[in-house]
């Protein structure tokens, strides 16, 4: 939800430079879930299929966010 969230906030502000700040935020916040995903790992919960799934998607997620970034 924060990466999301970060995406939103920025390009609600309307200025391209604020929209790149929060852009810049929202990696540090991808890296909090795949964080969250290796502590689940580690505390045994969910399945680990999901947790892997999961993984794999804040992986995209991370590339997805340099490639808005190199555009603007």
């Amino acid at each position: 939800m924060s990466v999301a969230s970060n995406i939103a906030e920025g390009y609600g502000r309307g200025s391209c430079g604020e929209y790149k700040q929060l852009l810049g935020m929202a990696p540090g916040s991808n890296s909090e879930v795949e964080t969250q995903l290796i502590l689940a790992t580690q505390l045994g919960f969910g399945e680990e299929s999901q947790i892997e799934l999961a993984g794999g998607l804040t992986t995209k997620v991370g590339k997805m966010l340099n490639a808005i970034m190199r555009t603007l």
